[in-house]
């Protein structure tokens, strides 16, 4: 991929694939006009620093935010390019290429924003590479999982609250109930045996279709043949398959068709030197970055202080990306063993975090902010195992 150079470039072009490569960058020419207006206003602001804080401003206020959503949108293409092609590389098996993950990353560009926060973060860009990282990941994972599965093997494995969720999307709200009920009829009378794979199970056999359209219809007023209800839970995997594995779609092209119509022509005139002030007293983060890789250290310390067992099981979790169940039997103990073992280390990093915190900065220490630490220790793990051979903040 060859870099962008200029601001211009920057905030207002995106990535274009051919096949699975890079191929280019295509202009937006509405994002590229009101950069370009922006930039006559402020000449002598050439940081690029500067002008993702400037657009993050603009993004949280109600009237701009569609316009400063698609320039951070722009900003934020090479970090998720990045990001996609690094852990594309790391899920091989995975029919999902680095198209497909950039499009998974892309679409939380919401999430990234909604929940970055400048005073604790040191760039946009850095704290996006986290959250397109574990988004890509995450979604690989329950992919995988999916592709796997069997359509009887889903069903046994899916909750009800998801079963639900997904089924929203996919029928009528007067036919949940229906399909709900006959789940429940099939997971309660087809059990498999224990040598069966969980993953793979096979249709159940004709005598175990009757037994489940009977116990449907000792408990519905709208009696249903074996056939339908097949037919029912075959639509309800489905549905399942495409709530938990949406299409995704394009944020790179603006809205409207409109090309002349300019957002930044009617933004308040008089917000803009505050915002820019505000902006620019935020660029003296040097203080901050000292704090981050203080806290950094803070964790890694922590991290070489538990217990050996706890330590190779973030290893495993984290940069192995094995899940609880193959921990589980790699380390030869329980499952949930796995997850109270997790849960552990991640309390002991974040009262780690927590006491200096407390005696060095002297923060006192809410639940919001302790909430807010935990989000950010859990990025922060993220990071710190899959850079694991540079282990930088």
């Amino acid at each position: 991929m060859q870099p962008r150079q200029s601001i211009i470039a920057i905030f207002s072009t995106f990535v274009q694939f051919d096949a699975d490569r890079f191929s280019g960058w295509a202009t937006e020419s509405r994002l590229r006009r009101s950069i370009q207006t922006c930039l006559q206003h402020t000449p002598k602001e050439t940081s690029e620093y500067f002008w993702a804080l400037y657009w993050y401003k603009f993004w949280q206020l109600p009237e701009t935010q569609s316009l400063a959503k698609q320039h951070l949108t722009a900003y934020l293409q090479e970090p998720c390019y990045w990001i996609s092609q690094k852990t594309a590389a790391s899920f091989v098996s995975t029919q999902y290429r680095l198209p497909d993950c950039f499009q998974v990353a892309i679409a939380q560009i919401d999430r990234v924003l909604k929940s970055f926060n400048p005073s604790q973060t040191s760039t946009l860009k850095n704290y996006a590479s986290i959250i397109f990282g574990s988004v890509i990941r995450e979604t690989l994972r329950q992919r995988q999982e999916i592709d796997i599965c069997t359509d009887w093997g889903l069903l046994r494995k899916i909750s009800q609250k998801r079963l639900h969720e997904s089924l929203q999307n996919a029928v009528s709200l007067t036919e949940i109930p229906d399909y709900i009920l006959a789940w429940n009829c099939f997971k309660t009378l087809y059990i498999p045996t224990k040598a069966a794979n969980s993953r793979q199970l096979s249709r159940p056999d004709d005598t175990i279709w009757e037994a489940i359209a009977k116990a449907y219809n000792s408990q519905s007023n709208q009696p249903a043949t074996a056939q339908t209800i097949e037919k029912w839970l075959l639509n309800a995997a489905k549905a399942v398959r495409n709530y938990l594995y949406p299409t995704s779609d394009s944020l790179n092209l603006a809205k409207g068709e409109d090309d002349t119509y300019e957002l930044l022509d009617h933004l308040p005139a008089t917000q803009q030197p505050s915002l820019i002030q505000e902006i620019i007293a935020q660029e003296e983060e040097q203080a901050r970055n000292s704090q981050q890789a203080q806290i950094h250290q803070v964790l890694v310390e922590a991290i070489a202080q538990l217990a050996a067992q706890l330590q190779q099981i973030l290893h495993l979790y984290y940069q192995k990306k094995l899940n609880q169940d193959s921990i589980a039997q790699k380390l030869d103990i329980k499952q949930y063993t796995v997850s109270r073992r997790l849960t552990k280390a991640k309390e002991t990093l974040l009262k780690s975090v927590a006491s200096w915190s407390r005696d060095t900065l002297h923060i006192s220490l809410t639940s919001d902010i302790l909430k807010a630490m935990s989000s950010l220790i859990e990025d922060w793990l993220q990071n710190y195992y899959d850079d694991s051979n540079t282990n930088s903040p």
